[in-house]
């Protein structure tokens, strides 16, 4: 048994990361709210592009966008990976990893070649060290994201789907269903899939100015950065919510281990104190 000033070493030691763990804990609590609080509001608009969209795919026009195109071949795959920056996070990052690893098996089995964006340094660092194309990254978006930072990494893939270098693109977060749930998601964002752009079935249409070419491709474009956007606010409200729910389990876990080597404490003081009351007596007896 360890001595009792090893114990009461180790109960400091246990202390002081409670103390960590509850602080990170109500940080994570007090950011989600805002968290939240974001990723609803940008829902409205994401849903209205989503509907203009959608009515712009069933238009009867003569011109097509690349974007609205479905490839038979996929010899390329897309992936725009968003993670947290930060760790202590529970499962959350490695769960989105070992899935979307899984997926860009299947691709590649199938003789289809991966590329790689990243948004988040988690990712970033991850998918160095897996066999795919690292295409761009971009990290360090803090809890307020904006979107001209996420532009640059978007275009990157916009830009190899239309010059055919991609033919398919997944978007790839954890989605926010509550604080104690998040759900790895792949949305496929390229071509736009039939599903995501249905909408009530209509005999009008529209008149383009300058053109339908012009006008689609500013669309579209806005479309797919509003839904990238809002993914990296789902991400940023379920980073918090793990982030608490993983701190309060480290907090719960270090009070059991501190009762548990408190404990221990007492058993060795009190083995001590006997020992001491008997190496006492045997003297007294000697005498």
């Amino acid at each position: 048994m360890a001595g009792g000033r090893e114990i009461k070493t180790k109960i400091k030691s246990v202390q002081n990361t409670r103390k960590v763990t509850r602080a990170l804990e109500m940080v994570s609590a007090s950011k989600i709210r805002k968290a939240q609080d974001r990723m609803k509001t940008s829902r409205p608009y994401a849903q209205a592009m989503k509907q203009v969209v959608g009515h712009l795919a069933q238009a009867s026009t003569d011109y097509q966008h690349p974007f609205l195109v479905q490839r038979e071949q996929v010899k390329r795959v897309g992936y725009i990976v968003i993670s947290s920056d930060r760790g202590l996070a529970g499962g959350l990052n490695n769960n989105l990893f070992r899935k979307t690893v899984a997926d860009m098996k299947e691709w590649q089995d199938k003789g289809a070649e991966i590329d790689v964006v990243t948004i988040g340094s988690k990712a970033s660092v991850f998918f160095r060290r897996v066999n795919v194309n690292m295409a761009a990254s971009v990290a360090n978006l803090g809890d307020t994201p904006k979107l001209e930072t996420l532009i640059g990494v978007i275009k990157v893939m916009l830009d190899a789907f239309t010059e055919g270098k991609v033919d398919r693109v997944y978007l790839v977060y954890n989605n926010f269903v509550n604080t104690m749930v998040q759900k790895a998601t792949f949305d496929q964002l390229l071509p736009l899939a039939a599903a995501d752009t249905k909408v009530a079935e209509h005999d009008w249409d529209y008149l383009y100015e300058p053109d339908a070419a012009t006008v689609l491709e500013h669309v579209i474009t806005r479309y797919i950065e509003s839904l990238v956007y809002q993914a990296v606010l789902e991400n940023v409200a379920s980073e918090h919510a793990a982030r608490m729910v993983a701190m309060k389990a480290a907090s719960d876990n270090a009070n059991k281990l501190i009762g548990t080597l408190q404990l221990v404490y007492n058993k060795a003081r009190q083995a001590a104190i006997t020992q001491e009351i008997s190496e006492i007596v045997g003297g007294a007896a000697a005498v």
